[in-house]
């Protein structure tokens, strides 16, 4: 248990530190004094996530149930916010982010992923171009919070990362706007996936209609056309 303390002691004292620095910070200055004691007193984190690496964080992080911030009125943190920590503490490296991301087959990994990098990355730019993929991931998600519980899709979790400003209990950065971005030629335009599906929807109602309208036409002309010669016999 004292070597837990000790951990957690560290994470909240940036004296000496001498590592990576995000936006001029220690990473785990990312998330609020008040949060991050809440983590490092939780069970959670001094059972589970004392002397993970990002190999085996992946392995915790496959095991999560729900996302979420906060719960209860004792405000406590979520395994999912502590495994976010934990991140930031290890300061895991993008191209392992990257594939955390990129796999399919645990969609919480993926959700905790896209945290991260709302969390730690550089610039706007970034932040849009790695997580507008996720847009398109319709899979549910299990949501706890202080309301209780809920679900929310991943695309929806991601829209909440690239258009709200606290998530999960969390506080991030400002974020430019993306049409700001696409004005200051930064970004191209994107277009929706539902866009282009509605466009495609109305092109093909567009030729059925088209086709209703021709079938009348053709019974017309065929009733205008020659009558049948009868031969008597």
């Amino acid at each position: 248990m004292a070597s837990h303390r000790a951990d957690a002691k560290y994470m909240l004292d940036d004296r000496g530190y001498t590592g990576h620095l995000i936006r001029g910070q220690a990473p785990y200055l990312l998330i609020e004094e008040a949060v991050r004691n809440r983590i490092t007193n939780s069970y959670y984190w001094k059972e589970q996530c004392f002397g993970l690496n990002a190999a085996t964080l992946c392995d915790r992080a496959a095991e999560l149930t729900y996302v979420g911030g906060t719960y209860n009125s004792g405000q406590r943190a979520s395994p999912f916010l502590c495994l976010a920590f934990k991140m930031l503490q290890l300061g895991v490296e993008k191209e392992i982010v990257d594939e955390y991301l990129i796999n399919d087959d645990f969609k919480y990994l993926r959700a905790l992923a896209c945290f991260y990098v709302r969390l730690t990355a550089e610039d706007s730019v970034e932040v849009h171009k790695r997580l507008e993929g996720y847009l398109e991931d319709s899979r549910k998600l299990r949501r706890r919070g202080n309301q209780g519980w809920g679900l929310i899709h991943i695309d929806e979790f991601v829209d909440n990362l690239l258009t709200k400003d606290r998530v999960c209990g969390t506080s991030f950065w400002k974020l430019v706007p993306r049409q700001q971005l696409e004005d200051e030629d930064k970004l191209d335009e994107r277009v929706s996936p539902v866009a282009h599906m509605l466009e495609e929807e109305n092109e093909a109602s567009s030729t059925d209609e088209r086709e209703l309208q021709q079938k009348p036409q053709q019974g017309k002309e065929l009733q205008q056309g020659s009558k049948p010669q009868w031969k008597l016999q």
